[in-house]
């Protein structure tokens, strides 16, 4: 599997030219999901981190639109966007990683005896199930 490219927030705040205020009113605004904000420990302490590529598309959109239209509106757009999506999360104790459903290629447990099992149709089915009954 290949290790997704993070961001720190420093290098973010300084490449788009923004303010942590501003970053923090995304997030609440639900411009910037929850889950791309992964913490990790550096030298330093705890360090946020995101992924590269979806925060910095998701800025650049952010910035080409937020003269033009109203930030709660924006958010109501993406968040429609994403809803058409189904993540899996994996939750750790060094943090929290999302995946959508689509691009995942196989979920597999491995046990003790190192004997491994794949869950992928497993889990498939329980979104499926979820999505019934958000119907």
């Amino acid at each position: 599997m290949e290790q997704e490219h993070l961001i720190s927030k420093k290098k973010l705040l300084e490449k788009y030219g923004i303010s942590y205020g501003a970053l923090y009113r995304w997030k609440r605004k639900g411009l910037i999901p929850d889950e791309w904000f992964i913490k990790k420990s550096a030298v330093t302490g705890q360090e946020t981190f995101f992924p590269e590529k979806l925060v910095c598309e998701r800025i650049e959109t952010i910035q080409s639109m937020k003269d033009d239209i109203l930030l709660d509106e924006l958010a109501k757009n993406i968040s429609g966007e994403e809803k058409k999506n189904e993540f899996i999360i994996l939750s750790t104790e060094f943090g929290e990683k999302s995946f959508k459903m689509s691009e995942v290629k196989g979920i597999f447990l491995t046990g003790k005896n190192g004997e491994t099992f794949e869950i992928t149709e497993t889990i498939k089915k329980i979104f499926e199930e979820m999505k019934g009954e958000n119907k």
